[in-house]
């Protein structure tokens, strides 16, 4: 049996609840990847001068990378996020999920800030992708 892993009707909204009245769904991505996340260090290791491998478990928190068409509707959504920041002084708290239908996944992303973005696309022959890079207090995933 073949599994469908398709990320074209995946569903990716973000909550900033002291910003926008309702959630927001993210559209046009970028056209080689939506998002993008590294791998999360889950131990702390040392090696003793005997060779005992030690180690513990660490929070860490997540990094992402949403990027974006340069046409794309979501644009204006983290561009609003970026000045309400800037103006504030301050930082707005995210809340976001994704539902990946093709693998029957969510992914709930809790304490977000926006921590880093272009403030404009880069121009060649055409605008290029926008990236916007979110750390996360932590994701849990789950079944839909």
């Amino acid at each position: 049996m073949a599994l469908d892993i398709t990320a074209a009707n995946s569903i990716f909204v973000i909550t900033v609840t002291s910003l926008f009245n309702a959630p927001v769904r993210l559209e046009n991505y970028a056209a080689d990847r939506a998002w993008d996340s590294p791998e999360l260090e889950m131990a702390e290791t040392a090696m003793s001068i005997d060779g005992y491998l030690n180690a513990g478990w660490v929070p860490n928190p997540v990094d992402q990378t949403v990027s974006l068409s340069p046409a794309s509707s979501s644009v204006p959504v983290f561009e609003s996020i970026m000045a309400a920041q800037q103006t504030a002084r301050s930082v707005y708290r995210l809340g976001g999920e994704i539902t990946l239908t093709s693998t029957g996944r969510k992914y709930t992303m809790v304490n977000g800030l926006l921590r880093a973005a272009s403030v404009f696309p880069a121009a060649g022959r055409v605008l290029e992708t926008r990236t916007f890079a979110i750390r996360w207090q932590s994701v849990t995933p789950a079944g839909i």
